[in-house]
């Protein structure tokens, strides 16, 4: 096996945060690159115009100011730990605007569940308004199974969002999260960055611990509440939140009213896993 590259940081991601991401399926951290390793992003993609351009991972300046880029990197290491694995391939979804909309999908090859092992990230080296055609994204679908083939027939989505985002945006996503291209009506070249992070310790809340964080009243809530099962968002969330946290062994959803559905109780819910 290939002795990958690791890194490690300070995690900077609070509980709410991380919590937040469960929900969501997705971070964007809006300009945290400079725009000196902005144009010399461009100017790399000018000349090398290939789908996996991934020669740009040996730019020094590109691996402190894009895969290692502190706002990004302590993201990153809040959700998959210490030492998690540098990216190795590149690849750069890259379109002359104006272009047709894209069809909904997730990407192959993911595996649905609570774990979060891997992260899927994109990176806009120029300004992206909703003219030049951003990813949109559906907030909470990396909750919902879904596969490519039964999702292209969909047009608009009730609740999914662009991506638009000024010069050195990155944004973080669960790999199975729905999207697709957007349409773009306006002139010019759209490049699109994206590349992967993995896991390779246990997972364990050692990110920024809030001390009055309460796992038995906080709101697990996702976006897509909307389009499954009552509740079934919440204890999805939740689930996920819990195997974080190194307690997914803890999680249990007893039904009826128990934790962790929303509600103003007298006490701790039923069903609220020991030590939390």
């Amino acid at each position: 096996m290939a002795d990958h590259r690791t890194y490690d940081c300070p995690a900077t991601l609070t509980d709410t945060q991380v919590l937040d991401f469960c929900k969501n399926g997705y971070l964007l951290l809006e300009g945290v690159v400079s725009e000196e390793v902005n144009r010399l992003s461009v100017e790399y993609c000018d000349k090398d115009d290939f789908y996996e351009p991934t020669g740009i991972l040996a730019e020094d300046w590109f691996q402190e100011g894009v895969i290692c880029n502190p706002v990004a990197a302590g993201a990153v290491r809040s959700l998959l730990g210490a030492d998690f694995h540098l990216p190795v391939l590149m690849s750069n979804h890259r379109v002359e605007a104006p272009f047709d909309i894209g069809g909904w999908h997730v990407d192959g090859n993911f595996q649905f569940g609570p774990e979060l092992n891997y992260l899927q990230v994109f990176y806009y080296p120029q300004d992206t308004p909703v003219e030049m055609g951003p990813t949109q994204v559906v907030p909470g679908s990396h909750l919902v199974k879904n596969m490519a083939r039964f999702m292209g027939h969909l047009t608009g989505i009730r609740g999914a969002v662009p991506t638009t985002a000024p010069a050195g945006s990155i944004f973080i996503t669960a790999y199975q999260i729905w999207h697709r291209r957007g349409a773009a009506s306006g002139q010019g070249m759209r490049n699109l960055l994206k590349y992967f992070y993995w896991r390779t310790q246990p997972s364990s809340r050692d990110w920024v611990v809030e001390e009055d964080f309460d796992f038995a009243t906080v709101n697990y809530g996702s976006p897509i509440a909307s389009i499954v099962e009552q509740f079934r968002a919440d204890i999805k969330v939740a689930e996920m939140f819990l195997w974080l946290c190194g307690r997914h062994r803890d999680f249990q959803n007893l039904g009826g009213q128990s934790w962790p559905l929303p509600a103003h109780r007298a006490g701790d819910p039923y069903g609220l896993p020991a030590g939390l």
